[in-house]
């Protein structure tokens, strides 16, 4: 059946129909033109029940709401902070709000969610002003503080309770930072005498690696961080593992806004730290003027300068001065090695610094062991809820191993939930989490927004809110890191006028869910080193949804923002070029006249219009398509020249007409 046709045996417009069913239990999506003829009798049979079961409902929570209307004034003024999406029971709890007059506030503005469903800050903001509540962004970077700060007081709780008697020396934990393309990887390809930087796209690390390395007979373990600026927040996570940073900075190119930032990274940790001046070999290196840099910016004082911060000279390159750096790190851990401790007879506890889904393994998770010992079998927690066994456990070699001891980078499978980067996991006792599907983003992940929830908005808001335009966009990643780090990269490109909506994120291939909720919310497919199935190929055509795969972080960046700019409507401007006097009418046609004309001020040029003026009037207007100047075919003749023109327009040209030629630019502001 036509929902046109349904929609007028109930009596009212389709548009009213679309609305109206998901809240009755049709959801049929916004875009829908037919419906099957047994879900239209079922609708036609129950609807006027239905409606009334709803606005019984609308009723209950409107007299609830003002029952508790003294809860409400208590409240006034109150200031809380929310972030990008939060839930309704969230923003209750914050708030000290009771969820129902949350739930009124939001029917009122037109949106129909349960406490268990995310809201935009958009929308909470608005409701928020209706509840006397002032609502701020909470930024990005002060939940990944809060969420790194709680995870290191949660470990250092750990060792604190460690018996210090049974505490012994383990291998230091290294962080190698600075800036994009200053040679981080290069460098671990030289410790390691591997060659990782060729696998990863554009040379860009993109991913958190960990590695270790034996120097007389100690072992140094390695983490590598991303160096791209879209990866602030797993730096962050790589530096609060860390025993020890490495700041990397290129003698040919010096301190640059990246190094400054993993600088202010390595300070707010509290880790000792070296500097590598890395690239010595290379033309235009110049060590003094990187120090000088180092000095002037950093505040750091290098030691052959009377300072007390180690800097060692490097060629990742040419592999000299590694185990000069190496040496260092090791003497660092010596002064350190009160802090460097760790109990390798309790329960292991580790952070994991790298999680994905693989289609035949399942949840693959690395995780640096930072007290106690891993075993096979272990069964892992996070905040007391199991997320699975440890079925098997490689190293950085990839090979098979049994257990592992604290400093020790594994990789393990078997966890049935997948973790975020930086939890830290412990190995014992907890609850039991029912679920029987592998959770592709565990803890991270936003509930599926409708366009329809996306864009309610109240109407004193509605002016204002009509001068943003949003890209809606689904982003579908290989990690979770690399989820993090778009989502933080798209962030930064939004403007008070365009804005990048993420309506959803997940982990794997393009599938026909995501194919769904592009369709029915006008959201792009953005994904990151995944692929597209063939099998969904035809839905992709039939559905007519965009779809971009990268595999190098520039692009997709670059990308966006040519789809935001496309969202703003050009404007065409005119632009004056020249006058012309018309001198001699040489031939006239149906639709087209030549003529010599006299350039009195700028100049003609061809594919000008032409607006043709006699006495003061505008007669007609056309276009200049040919141009001649001494009997040689020219794109423009200048002021005081004679010229002889081809017109295309209708032909009412006349001796001593006025010629004025412009052109139309057009304009994204």
């Amino acid at each position: 059946m036509n929902l046109t046709e349904l929609a007028r045996i109930l009596k009212i417009t389709p548009q009213e129909l679309r609305d109206t069913l998901p809240q009755i239990g049709f959801d049929i999506g916004q875009r829908a033109i037919k419906i099957d003829n047994r879900t239209a009798q079922k609708i036609i049979k129950t609807w006027h029940n239905l409606i009334k079961q709803l606005e019984a409902q609308k009723k209950k929570i409107a007299d609830n709401q003002s029952l508790n209307a003294d809860e409400e004034t208590k409240e006034q003024n109150k200031k809380i902070f929310v972030s990008k999406f939060i839930t309704v029971r969230d923003f209750s709890a914050i708030s000290q709000i009771p969820v129902n007059i949350v739930l009124a506030e939001l029917m009122k503005n037109g949106i129909f969610v349960s406490m268990n469903e995310k809201i935009d800050f958009d929308t909470a903001e608005i409701i928020g002003h209706d509840l006397n509540l002032e609502v701020k962004f909470k930024e990005k970077s002060d939940e990944l503080n809060e969420e790194i700060n709680s995870s290191e007081n949660k470990l250092v709780k750990i060792l604190e309770q460690e018996n210090k008697n049974q505490m012994v020396s383990v291998s230091p934990v290294v962080v190698i930072m600075g800036h994009v393309d200053h040679g981080k990887t290069q460098l671990l390809d030289a410790i390691r005498n591997t060659n990782v930087v060729k696998g990863e796209a554009g040379g860009i690390t993109q991913h958190i690696g960990a590695y270790q390395k034996k120097r007389k007979n100690k072992l140094i373990t390695f983490i590598d961080t991303p160096g791209h600026e879209a990866f602030t927040a797993m730096r962050s996570r790589g530096a609060k593992v860390a025993d020890i940073a490495v700041l990397v900075v290129a003698a040919d190119d010096g301190v640059k806004p990246q190094t400054i930032e993993a600088f202010r990274i390595i300070k707010s940790a509290k880790i000792p730290f070296l500097i590598a001046i890395n690239k010595i070999d290379k033309a235009g290196a110049d060590i003094n003027k990187t120090k000088q840099e180092l000095s002037s910016q950093l505040n750091i004082s290098p030691e052959d300068w009377g300072g007390k911060d180690v800097c060692v000279l490097v060629s990742a390159i040419q592999k000299t001065g590694i185990t000069d750096l190496l040496d260092t790190i090791l003497l660092i851990a010596d002064m350190e090695a009160e802090n460097i401790k760790a109990n390798p007879n309790s329960a292991a506890v580790g952070t994991v610094i790298e999680s994905h889904i693989d289609k035949g393994a399942g949840p693959i998770v690395t995780i640096l062991v930072q007290n106690g010992t891993l075993n096979i079998g272990d069964q892992l927690c996070y905040d007391n809820k199991i997320y699975g066994k440890v079925r098997s456990m490689k190293n950085y070699q990839d090979e098979n191993i049994q257990k592992a001891t604290p400093s020790t980078p594994v990789k393990i499978l078997g966890l049935k939930i997948l973790p975020k980067i930086g939890d830290i996991l412990e190995a014992g006792d907890g609850k039991r989490i029912k679920k029987k599907i592998y959770s592709s983003m565990q803890n991270v992940d936003n509930k599926f927004i409708t366009k329809q929830q996306v864009d309610s908005q109240s109407s004193k808001n509605k002016e204002e809110n009509n001068k943003i335009k949003n890209l809606y966009v689904i982003i579908k990643s290989d990690t979770l890191g690399s989820a993090e780090a778009i989502e933080e990269s798209l962030e930064k490109i939004n403007t008070e006028e365009l804005r990048v909506k993420i309506i959803h994120k997940g982990l794997g291939n393009i599938t026909e869910g995501d194919i769904s909720r592009a369709d029915n919310s006008n959201a792009q497919i953005i994904g990151f080193n995944v692929k597209i199935p063939p099998q969904i190929n035809d839905l992709i055509r039939n559905q007519c949804v965009q779809i971009n795969i990268f595999n190098i972080i520039y692009d997709l960046i670059k990308h966006t923002k040519i789809e935001l700019q496309k969202l703003i409507k050009p404007t065409i401007q005119r632009v004056d070029v020249g006058k012309l006097k018309v001198l001699q009418i040489f031939r006239t046609e149906k639709d087209c006249q030549i003529i010599g004309a006299k350039v009195l001020d700028g100049k003609a040029e061809i594919e000008n219009s032409i607006e043709i003026i006699r006495n003061k009037y505008i007669e007609g207007c056309g276009k200049l398509i040919k141009l001649q100047s001494g009997k040689q075919d020219v794109k423009f003749v200048e002021k005081n020249q004679e010229c002889g023109i081809k017109y295309e327009g209708k032909p009412i040209i006349q001796k001593d007409d006025i010629l004025l030629c412009y052109k139309s630019v057009i304009s994204n502001r």
